[in-house]
């Protein structure tokens, strides 16, 4: 079977006016998409791993209608992911893998993706890209925010350009940024909701302020100037268990607003949901080593579903689809800033 990867060594025609829906229809498949630039080592850029999640596109497609006749500032790769999902709305489709968990690294089983994305990370390390930037957008309610995989300089500078407000996480595996950090400082940036032009225009310039850099810092980013955040635990909620939000007859009843709890510290004996005839805790919280330690964060009490230590979530989401197909949320605490 031949590779999914389309490659382009020019803008595909009709791309600058293409909408995410018309992806599949111009570009024919995932694609990696070169231009040149004054300067020779290029930018990574990586958009819609997940179709539904459009802003980086959109930034992109804006950025690129300004530079039209004019020379990039500096060289630029482009890897346009999940098409086909685009064109439904949708993350992913039924019997797709994840996009952003295939990546080197990862513990998904051998699948025609995951084969794509090894061949993506090839052809880069043969051209020595100078940053990666992989773009998102979650569906609860949280600030922009910088991803890392690596508590190093560059990488905090890198993210500090686009949000004071940086994540430092090791798991989920097969994740690009994790992948193209063997190879140069590389970043997640998650843009909030979909279809909000701050996001759009945020990661907009951005990725103009990327392609002008002419290097990236590699002393201590000041201790002022980010909020550094690990990921500590991915929390699920098992496909045993029906849940809803608000007041609905399910098993697990998350309070109506759960996503307005993102980035915000909780204090001990934060209720997060009721419960109706479930035995013992009924949410999978899964550390850095693949532990289960959902002990350590929550206690039922009364068939309430509440905090038993100081936490802080991220990506709670309201979205049912998404908690099935990927994850409630995040768990995280505070970090220190190396200073060496």
């Amino acid at each position: 079977m031949g590779s999914l990867l389309r490659h382009y060594e020019a803008l595909p025609e009709g791309l600058l006016e293409a909408g995410p829906a018309q992806l599949s229809d111009v570009l024919g498949g995932p694609s990696l998409i070169h231009l040149p630039g004054r300067r020779v080592q290029p930018l990574f850029v990586s958009v819609l791993l997940h179709g539904n999640e459009t802003t980086g596109f959109m930034a992109l497609q804006a950025m690129l209608q300004r530079y039209q006749g004019k020379e990039l500032p500096r060289a630029l790769s482009i890897f346009v992911g999940n098409v086909e999902a685009a064109r439904d709305g949708l993350r992913r489709l039924a019997g797709q893998p994840d996009y952003n968990r295939v990546w080197p690294g990862s513990d998904h089983p051998d699948s025609p993706e995951k084969r794509m994305m090894a061949e993506v990370i090839d052809i880069m390390q043969r051209r020595r890209p100078f940053a990666s930037v992989d773009v998102h957008n979650n569906t609860g309610i949280n600030p922009h925010y910088g991803c890392i995989n690596r508590v190093e300089h560059q990488f905090m500078h890198l993210a500090s350009l686009f949000s004071r407000t940086l994540v430092y996480f090791t798991r989920p595996a097969g994740v690009q940024s994790m992948a193209f950090a063997q190879l140069c400082p590389a970043i997640t940036v998650e843009c909030g909701k979909v279809g909000q032009a701050a996001g759009e225009v945020h990661a907009q310039e951005f990725l103009e302020a990327c392609l002008h850099l002419s290097q990236i810092p590699d002393h201590p980013v000041a201790a002022h100037d980010v909020d550094l955040f690990h990921t500590v635990a991915t929390v699920r909620v098992p496909g045993a268990y029906s849940f809803g939000f608000g007041e609905q007859p399910v098993d697990i009843c998350f309070i109506d607003d759960l996503d307005h709890l993102n980035f915000r510290e909780l204090p001990v004996g934060t209720t997060l949901a009721q419960l109706d005839g479930v035995d013992g805790l009924p949410l999978e919280a899964v550390d850095e080593r693949g532990r289960q330690v959902a002990d350590r964060f929550f206690r039922v009490e009364d068939d309430m579903l509440c905090t038993i230590r100081a936490l802080m979530p991220s990506m709670f989401t309201l979205d049912e689809r998404v908690i099935r197909q990927d994850c409630l949320g995040y768990l995280m605490e505070r970090y220190p800033l190396p200073d060496y």
